[in-house]
């Protein structure tokens, strides 16, 4: 697992780069704020239902959650599973908002 920082991954989705972009928050979480991720909860990553991620194994999956702690959980389930380059986004959308909800 890596981790990224929100002002890299928002340079990133700026820039018009296509990230594998995950947010593993429940779905009330989701529907409240969201910053465009493909929703998959935490719980339906640890029951082997990763979705839209099967057969990406060999690609760099970003995840994020609140605050960091589910999105770490989720990178290290899915390293377990093959995934190879899996990276976790520092502070998640409280750190989102902080940085960016003020512009």
């Amino acid at each position: 697992m890596e981790s990224i920082t929100v002002q890299q991954l928002k340079e990133r989705m700026d820039n018009g780069e296509k990230v594998n972009l995950i947010d593993c928050r429940e779905p009330s979480e989701y529907e409240e704020y969201n910053i465009g991720a493909t929703l998959i909860p935490l719980g339906d990553i640890q029951h082997g239902e990763i979705g839209s991620l099967a057969g990406k194994e060999d690609e760099e999956i970003i995840i994020h959650c609140r605050s960091g702690k589910r999105s770490a959980a989720a990178c290290l389930y899915l390293d377990s599973l093959g995934f190879k380059k899996t990276v976790n986004v520092e502070g998640g959308i409280l750190a989102w908002k902080e940085a960016f909800d003020s512009e």
